[in-house]
């Protein structure tokens, strides 16, 4: 309960008693907040200071506003480290998430010149194009598309990589060890098909993450990645 005697401001005790609330697990993502008045009659506070408290929840994404619905829960965002090699496979389970793949495409392509450039690859040398959505708990996470040597990966299917995680194959079946990769990243706009696949707002924000992995000096893979802004933040320790 608010303590009006209490040398915290009213506003910043109601954020800690809903933050526990969502904490807790007693408000889940997407569940309905109280009304403001009925927040008011709660805690026996003045709407000014649940406005001020749910104005703060807000800024800090703990909570969104639907016009003329009400307010939520926000989805909670997953925090990745850029600081070291990871499996958007392994980070899901780590956070109790069910991970699955969905191809949306597989074929076999040439590098044009911008590709062959990034892969080190002659120009119109063999690629298999891969397109995937990666979802956790069946939402819809990442927009992949990965361009893989077909010299290198002879075998590799569309079935498999729905079943197995691209990385594991490349491990088990190829004997290919993953020495490191180079990532960028920056702020877009989802387009038409972006939107579509990861269900949200054409012009949502999002992050372009590109990856290139490399087995000791030879490039194995050239992953672009579409992440939601709303699902992702990701974090780089500077030394």
């Amino acid at each position: 309960m608010v303590e009006k005697d209490s040398r915290l401001p009213l506003y910043y005790q109601l954020m800690d008693i809903l933050l526990a609330k969502i904490e807790s697990g007693e408000l889940v993502e997407n569940d309905q907040l109280p009304s403001e008045r009925e927040l008011c009659d709660s805690y026996r506070v003045s709407r000014t200071t649940v406005r001020q408290t749910m104005q703060e929840l807000e800024k800090q994404g703990f909570i969104y506003k639907v016009h003329g619905k009400g307010t939520y829960v926000s989805p909670r965002t997953h925090n990745q480290s850029l600081v070291k090699f990871y499996s958007f496979t392994e980070e899901m389970k780590k956070v109790g998430k069910l991970p699955t793949t969905q191809v949306v495409s597989f074929e076999k392509v040439f590098c044009d010149n911008k590709i062959a450039k990034v892969m080190e690859l002659p120009v119109e040398e063999e690629v298999f194009k891969i397109v995937r959505l990666r979802l956790a708990d069946q939402d819809p996470m990442l927009y992949e598309t990965s361009y893989v040597p077909v010299k290198d990966f002879k075998n590799l299917s569309s079935q498999e990589l729905e079943q197995t995680p691209m990385y594991e194959i490349f491990r088990s079946q190829y004997n290919v060890k993953i020495s490191r990769a180079l990532e960028s990243f920056m702020a877009v706009s989802a387009n038409n098909v972006e939107s579509e696949m990861l269900n949200i707002n054409e012009g949502a924000p999002c992050l372009m993450l590109k990856r290139i992995t490399y087995d000791q000096s030879k490039v194995i893979e050239y992953t672009i990645s579409i992440a939601r802004g709303d699902k992702f933040t990701y974090t780089v320790e500077l030394k």
